[in-house]
């Protein structure tokens, strides 16, 4: 192993409280998923559980592990970690459709004293109704992506422990938002039609690439923090900076047209669509009655 990427690993100091609270989200939407799993199998199957756990092995991967010692090291593995962050996790933990199973998850106690009154509150239904609403989530995922590709604050990121944490949960919350209407969790209803998501993820693409592109063809440093970091396998400060815009650009790209070709043949797609059992209805009823949501 190279020595400098070897001495990162020996000086990496495991991040106990976000590891804590990784593992106790992933045990309370578990056990969640155990309840609905048994009382609505055909809206909660494994796959759901399989898909919300992935998502927080890559989070863990992303901000628990060892690579967050390397991203000050080389560009490549900085702009990996944003992908996962951006791209992979939310996605995943989004298809798992989160919200009623880590309630459910709670304690019977804290759910009904302390979440039950916050999500009835008209006030957190007006902001969740806006957080929610697809312009919205686009221009914010969007802001997120630029304003924080700066040299300005994209540095201070690198130099200060508190502004990287700010920097990542800005991507991981403004992510979550973006993949909120494509993914559309049970039980949220639609703002857009369906079509829509096809521009809304194009769009998207367009500013990624864009944004890749500078890393790939500018030829200057557009991060100076990288002149002075140590050479890792051979790279140079800007061949660093290449790599990292062709992760950016070529597997970036493919979160945003994938979705979007999937949709696009969904939609022209027979609909062999069957009516929800009586039996499913009527627990759906039952449990949006018990856990009041923003979004039900």
């Amino acid at each position: 192993m190279n020595s400098v990427i070897q001495t990162a690993f020996d000086s990496w100091t495991p991040p106990v409280a976000t590891i804590a609270m990784l593992f106790l989200t992933a045990a309370i939407y578990a056990r969640g998923f155990h309840r609905l799993h048994r009382q609505m199998r055909p809206r909660f199957l494994v796959w759901r559980l399989a898909t919300f756990m992935a998502g927080m092995a890559t989070l863990f991967i992303a901000v628990a592990s060892p690579l967050e010692e390397l991203d000050d090291l080389l560009l490549q593995i900085h702009m990996t970690q944003h992908l996962l962050l951006m791209l992979v996790a939310p996605s995943l933990l989004l298809a798992g459709a989160p919200a009623i199973a880590i309630v459910r998850g709670l304690p019977p106690r804290i759910a009904k004293a302390v979440v039950g009154p916050i999500l009835r509150s008209s006030a957190v239904r007006r902001l969740f109704a806006w957080l929610t609403q697809p312009l919205v989530c686009w221009i914010a995922f969007v802001a997120a992506t630029w304003g924080w590709h700066l040299p300005a604050t994209f540095q201070l990121a690198l130099r200060s422990g508190g502004w990287h944490v700010i920097e990542h949960a800005c991507f991981f919350i403004t992510a979550l938002m973006f993949w909120y209407p494509v993914i559309q969790p049970w039980p949220s209803a639609a703002r857009w039609p369906r079509w829509a998501m096809i521009p809304y993820l194009l769009l998207a693409d367009g500013q990624n690439t864009v944004l890749a592109a500078l890393f790939m063809f500018s030829d200057r440093l557009i991060y100076p923090f990288y002149a002075t970091a140590p050479r890792v396998a051979g790279f140079t400060p800007l061949g660093d900076q290449i790599v990292a815009g062709a992760i950016m650009w070529v597997p970036g790209s493919m979160f945003y047209l994938v979705p979007a070709a999937l949709i696009m043949f969904q939609m022209l797609a027979p609909q062999n669509l069957s009516r929800q059992s009586a039996r499913e209805v009527d627990i759906h009823r039952r449990v949006a009655s018990e856990i009041p949501a923003p979004h039900l």
